[in-house]
């Protein structure tokens, strides 16, 4: 046999070892971006995987209890004969990870990563619950919870929950979404209570009954043990001690709050007085002060239980009509919006009056 031909058959046997060489999944997160790779792929394994993403190569943040979790956002790539996904957002300490290549008849390769934990003592707090009132409606709908740092996602109902009188956790009290509901900075989680235990006639509220009583005490407990971005538990527990009152179930109406209008000339408040406690955020977002075809800019607060709301113009208010403008969408603490109750009864006919996505209360500023 000729030496070409032996040297042939040696390319070919190189060839044929690289080729099968072991898919491997690594982990890169000592550097930025953050990333995971898949190693071993073939050409076409890797054009493949670039272009379907999630498909084949998906990357997920495990939650315990939860199943059906959507893999993470990110883009992938092909980078140095590798498959590359980098997180649109960063790895946080404290969650497990688990990443799959779902190759073309072949079991899928995982690799499960996790950052290590942060030993610097824990400095992270609850600094705010919202609704702040001492007395919440049988029908309250939600909490938004302040952190005063970014905090991890991934698991956040093994650490909250709700008590009674007793001290004993109510049952299933809260909607146990997969997809937890954190603000971009993850510095504010909204818990909802579960709408089968409010709305009336449906099968969760006739099996477990409220979970909030009128005329009982209750306790929202935020545990120590629930983490920041940086894998740490909390400086110490969070409660929030509340009572329940009646249910609410009467339709926001703008056209009765209290205004008391500004003088012109000044950057004196404009100030409103709801009547009763409005969903904090919404309260914050979808109330405008107009004059002419303009919105006015400037600085908006709520006052004690968020019962009353504060603008405070950045220019000096001119004579004239004004419009306070409302989104439909604002809510109470039962989530009762503009022209529509949240809690209403199945059997009974609901007719929504309002159809425009504000309405407006005209006010002279003289």
């Amino acid at each position: 046999m000729s030496l070409r031909r032996l040297a042939a058959l040696a390319w070919l046997a190189a060839a044929g070892a690289a080729s099968a060489a072991p898919v491997a999944i690594r982990w890169h997160a000592d550097r930025e971006p953050v990333a995971v790779e898949v190693e071993g792929l073939p050409a076409a394994a890797l054009r493949a995987g670039a272009e379907q993403g999630a498909d084949i190569f998906p990357v997920f943040a495990e939650q315990a209890h939860a199943s059906g979790v959507p893999p993470m956002l990110g883009t992938w790539s092909v980078a140095e004969g590798r498959l590359r996904f980098e997180p649109r957002f960063p790895l946080v300490r404290g969650v497990r990870y688990r990443a799959e290549y779902r190759g073309a008849g072949a079991p899928p390769v995982v690799s499960r990563f996790e950052l290590p934990a942060d030993t610097a003592a824990p400095t992270t707090t609850v600094v705010q619950v919202f609704p702040s009132a001492a007395v919440l409606p049988e029908n309250q709908l939600k909490f938004y919870v302040h952190f005063s740092a970014p905090m991890s996602r991934g698991d956040i109902f093994t650490h909250v929950s709700l008590r009674g009188e007793n001290g004993k956790p109510i049952e299933l009290p809260f909607l146990e979404l997969a997809e937890e509901l954190w603000d971009p900075r993850m510095t504010r989680l909204t818990l909802l209570i579960d709408p089968g235990r409010i709305k009336r006639g449906v099968k969760p509220l006739m099996d477990l009954g409220p979970a909030l009583e009128a005329g009982k005490a209750f306790t929202l407990v935020i545990a120590a043990d629930c983490r920041d971005a940086a894998g740490r538990p909390l400086r110490a527990a969070f409660e929030k001690k509340f009572r329940v009152g009646a249910a609410d179930r009467t339709p926001v109406d703008p056209k009765t709050w209290t205004i008391t209008a500004p003088k012109a000339g000044t950057r004196e408040p404009l100030q409103i007085d709801f009547g009763e406690p409005l969903d904090h955020a919404l309260a914050l977002r979808t109330i405008n002060v107009a004059a002419g075809q303009a919105s006015l800019v400037g600085e908006t607060t709520l006052g004690a239980e968020e019962r009353t709301w504060r603008f405070v113009p950045d220019q000096p208010w001119r004579a004239g009509s004004h419009r306070l403008v409302v989104g439909t969408t604002i809510e109470d603490l039962a989530g009762n919006n503009v022209g529509k109750a949240f809690d209403v009864d199945v059997f009974e006919r609901v007719e929504r009056r309002i159809e425009t996505p504000t309405v407006e209360v005209a006010f002279a500023v003289k």
